[in-house]
């Protein structure tokens, strides 16, 4: 299983362990649309909680160095975005995440 693989089933399985595992401890995670930067705590933090769903989510490319990850992932304020995410790996984990995303109508 891809790194990234592994990510999209500990992320969905709210899997805290699995998310500790597979992203590096110096992660940051860049959301363009809003110019938030998210460390690794953040980031699990806010994966465990209820605020987030993704559909037809799918992996666009993937080599050793680099994910592209498209998803349209729905908040539970209502909100939905598209968002295109670019993960970069190190010690065969994610080391950086950025995001940008498009709101799409209600």
């Amino acid at each position: 299983m891809s790194i990234l693989e592994q990510y999209m089933k500990v992320f969905n399985e709210k899997n805290e362990q699995g998310m500790n595992d597979i992203i590096h401890d110096d992660f940051k995670f860049t959301m363009h649309a809003s110019g938030n930067v998210l460390s690794k705590k953040d980031v699990i933090a806010w994966a465990m909680s209820d605020d987030i769903t993704e559909e037809k989510s799918r992996i666009i490319y993937e080599n050793d160095e680099i994910g592209i990850h498209h998803a349209f992932v729905t908040f539970k304020d209502g909100n939905t975005q598209a968002v295109m995410a670019v993960y970069k790996y190190k010690d065969d984990q994610i080391y950086s995440l950025e995001t940008g995303a498009t709101n799409m109508p209600k």
